[in-house]
């Protein structure tokens, strides 16, 4: 039988890179395409997998069988009949008759044969699938577990199969994605309106959560804290509610149990009830705490999740983040300051998307109270379109938030912010957190200052 040949369109996101690794795994023959060069594309290429920069109709082999691809190349377009024309391979792929199917629906194949644990919410997913993983991995339960971000615990990679009737994934809810599974076990982390380049406003974004724990057949675990998730139905499903709280967690009969402590390693009172989560998860699947906090204790945090880089040569500290919604980047910032107190917090932000950077400036401005000093080197364009890259400027952006810290500024590109880091490093040794924040390609800076 021929080796089968999967085309990925987007491979350098970290979810399809994730499905690309499970096909090369089995034996698939893999090529990918993507926009930019990263460390991720080179770990890549050496596990044997063809990878083109830039997208043309040539990187579409002959024998392809299938392209896996991810929504972003839809543009604003919500079906691949709308939108498929926005990207050559696509086109390329529809002339000759090759199966075309989103990043959701194949992880959808993978997952809904198994008992699928979705960890979703506007923020901490990937944080929680790492520790709901970690816990799991090994376990007396298994797990196969595919997950946003590169995790030290799972082989410093971001999947992880397993022989177990448990397959944790990262559920994302933008265009309402995470409706191609059928979950176990759902988990949310929060609600905190998002993503409203799609959702109407707040009522239609609790719709798509509601939507998705309606075809959840065992556990939700949601925090009975969070304003929005309190008004999810939990009548319309069968499954059961189990609601945590910073104290503990109350399983579906009404029987209040109290968290263990829990020493982790990663710093934050937000990674703190990520770990609680993933805690209530290992106990639905009655593990051991013991065992579950041990596994949370040797949790080490992942790639771009408040991750120490290194320390450069001038003695300050390096790190890099994925935060961009301003709950996010506020508890992130108060974790890094609170656990180095003395000094300077030195943020490059890099905001994504015109459209969210449009409709969340408000949030933005209170955003940055832990902060120091704040540089903002440009906007980055995903699915935007011409009326929000007009209206939402830079200019517009950075003197919007000089009025709250006047300590912003500019940065004119990434080149000039990686100039300015760079001397801001050596001028100020032994002193500063150098913080490359956002979900763009702001991390690339971490290949320029040492």
């Amino acid at each position: 039988m021929p080796q089968k040949h999967y085309h990925f369109i987007g491979i350098g996101g970290i979810g399809l890179s994730a499905i690309a690794r499970y096909y090369k795994q089995l034996g698939y023959s893999i090529s990918g395409s993507t926009d930019t060069d990263s460390e991720l594309i080179h770990t890549l290429r050496k596990e044997g997998m063809d990878i083109f920069i830039g997208h043309r109709a040539e990187n579409i082999s002959p024998d392809t069988d299938r392209i896996i691809y991810t929504k972003a190349v839809l543009g604003t377009a919500n079906t691949l009949e709308e939108g498929y024309r926005n990207n050559i391979e696509m086109i390329t792929g529809k002339e000759k008759g090759i199966t075309l199917i989103s990043y959701p629906d194949a992880l959808a194949e993978m997952v809904n044969i198994k008992k699928c644990i979705a960890i979703t919410g506007s923020h901490g997913k990937s944080t929680t699938t790492a520790m709901t993983g970690v816990i799991l991995v090994g376990s007396t339960v298994g797990n196969s577990v595919l997950v946003g971000t590169q995790v030290p615990g799972l082989g410093n990679s971001n999947i992880h199969i397993e022989q177990s009737e448990y397959f944790t994934i990262e559920a994302c809810e933008y265009k309402r994605a995470f409706l191609a599974y059928r979950p176990y076990i759902t988990v949310i982390t929060n609600i905190d309106l998002d993503h409203l380049d799609y959702y109407r406003d707040l009522e239609d974004y609790i719709s798509a959560f509601q939507s998705l724990i309606n075809q959840t057949s065992g556990y939700v675990v949601y925090d009975m804290d969070d304003i929005n998730a309190q008004k999810l139905d939990f009548s319309q499903t069968s499954a059961k509610p189990i609601s945590i709280s910073h104290m503990g967690w109350y399983d579906e009969d009404g029987k209040f149990s109290p968290f263990p402590n829990m020493n982790l390693q990663v710093p934050g009172n937000h990674l703190l009830f990520d770990a609680k989560l993933a805690f209530t998860v290992g106990k639905i699947l009655e593990l051991d705490d013991k065992y579950i906090v041990q596994k949370l204790e040797s949790y080490t945090g992942c790639w771009r999740r408040s991750e120490i880089i290194r320390t450069t040569e001038h003695g300050n500290i390096l790190m890099s983040d994925y935060g961009h919604h301003p709950t996010e980047i506020r508890l992130t910032l108060e974790a890094i300051k609170t656990k180095y107190p003395n000094k300077t917090l030195f943020v490059a932000f890099q905001p994504h998307q015109y459209s969210r950077t449009r409709e969340l400036l408000e949030g933005f401005t209170t955003a940055f109270d832990s902060a120091d000093k704040l540089i903002i080197p440009d906007i980055y364009f995903s699915r935007d379109s011409e009326e929000d890259v007009q209206y939402m400027t830079i200019e517009r952006l950075v003197d919007t938030l000089s009025v709250h810290y006047p300590f912003v500024q500019n940065g004119n590109g990434l080149k000039n912010t990686g100039e300015f880091l760079r001397k801001f490093d050596a001028e100020n040794p032994d002193s500063s957190i150098i913080l490359l924040l956002g979900a763009g390609d702001i991390d690339v800076l971490r290949e320029e200052i040492y």
